[in-house]
């Protein structure tokens, strides 16, 4: 590859998605290097006084200060907006702070936003919490339902927001048919799909307006390092989300954007046989659970619309022991395979009670209205044998007689 091959867009247009994860956007130096360079730096210097003032003019091409700028964080930008299908692309230090920026960056005192219920705790603690402080109105729905969010819409609504699947209920929402309202009536859709990431779902492709991640999940996907991405338009990206971006600096640094170029280089290896070993996994657990909530089983009641937009189906699920958070944590507490951690997109198996970890923060009421009830279990499926980490389930159940 040349040195600017991955910046090509002629010729990374011809790239499949497999290696757009290893090759795209990559820049080297003129050491030739193999492997992206890692640029640890605050700031750049300048030949002359008049070249500092054409860049921050605009009118001159070249970095100014890491907290717009860093080569290796932008190497990894233009990686992810190819993979996703997007003009560009802002990567942040973390998922949180990508959803954040996402809808700050838009909304002012006097919007409202329509969002779905099922939700991960902290972007519902944003949509109950932190946008009704700066004077924005939010109504939550089930997402499911396409026609709610019609219903929903008000003369000020600017911004429609959910993932797909949903954390931890596993809820479908039908991209083209949500997205296709909001165009509709000019409203941005924002989308995380955290749960799929790019190589099993692109947004973009049933109309979405601009996808959120947070790369810590599976574009790392070793559990090493926190970061975030914010995918769109070069129009909104520039114009919308920058000006927010440079002025309240939710920065990725550098090294941690050249780990997840790393990570890139693997997911779709990672992430297609997590998602096999999640399938074997979760059917053995249909016979031995009260309910299991995977949309890649037939059992699944939005099965076909999540395999008729995601390649696959991931590698997380969620299930409902039975009983309640006695259960729950007994079967926790009996493995000995599996850890017990609130992450996800790991490429080692995790699993989490999400009533008392991820959505703690989430009222009761709120909690029980999207089914997290306290025998509800989430499972991050890894890169292990499926049989051991069956047979560590299996053992764990038998512990708490089931």
């Amino acid at each position: 590859m040349k040195r600017k091959s991955g910046q090509n867009p002629e010729i990374t247009k011809n790239w499949k998605p497999a290696t757009l994860a290893i090759r795209g956007g990559t820049a080297r130096s003129e050491w030739g290097e193999t492997s992206e360079a890692l640029f640890l730096t605050s700031g750049y210097s300048y030949d002359r006084a008049e070249d500092a003032a054409a860049r921050f003019a605009g009118e001159q091409q070249g970095m100014t200060y890491s907290r717009l700028q860093n080569p290796t964080v932008e190497m990894l930008e233009q990686r992810i907006a190819l993979l996703e299908g997007a003009e560009a692309c802002r990567a942040t230090a973390t998922g949180m702070a990508a959803m954040t920026a996402a809808l700050l960056c838009q909304l002012s005192a006097g919007d409202h936003v329509v969002a779905a219920k099922a939700a991960f705790g902290s972007c519902r603690w944003l949509t109950d919490t932190l946008l009704p402080k700066f004077g924005i109105e939010t109504t939550t729905i089930d997402a499911r339902d396409t026609a709610a969010w019609e219903a929903a819409i008000q003369p000020n609504t600017k911004v429609f927001f959910f993932e797909t699947p949903a954390n931890p209920t596993m809820d479908v929402v039908d991209l083209a048919a949500v997205c296709a309202i909001a165009r509709a009536h000019g409203i941005t859709s924002v989308v995380d799909n955290a749960f799929a990431s790019p190589a099993l779902q692109r947004p973009m492709e049933f109309g979405a307006d601009v996808v959120a991640y947070s790369a810590t999940k599976m574009m790392d996907g070793q559990g090493r390092v926190l970061a975030g991405a914010i995918c769109g338009t070069r129009q909104w990206i520039d114009n919308v989300l920058l000006p927010f971006h440079r002025n309240t600096g939710p920065t990725l640094s550098a090294f941690n954007a050249w780990v997840v170029l790393k990570g890139l280089e693997t997911l779709d290896l990672r992430i297609r046989r997590q998602s096999e070993n999640a399938l074997k996994v979760a059917a053995f657990l249909e016979g031995r659970v009260a309910k299991v909530l995977y949309p890649g089983l037939q059992s699944h009641p939005q099965h076909a619309l999540a395999m008729s937009q995601m390649d696959m189906a991931g590698p997380i699920f969620s299930l409902y022991v039975g009983g309640g958070r006695a259960e729950a944590h007994g079967l926790l507490n009996g493995l000995e395979l599996v850890d017990i951690s609130n992450n996800i997109g790991d490429s080692r198996s995790l699993m989490t009670h999400p009533a008392s970890t991820t959505h703690f923060g989430m009222a009761e009421a709120a909690r029980l209205e999207v089914g997290i009830t306290e025998d509800m279990l989430r499972l991050n499926v890894g890169l292990e044998d499926a049989d051991d980490v069956i047979a560590d389930l299996d053992r764990a159940l038998t512990s708490i007689g089931r």
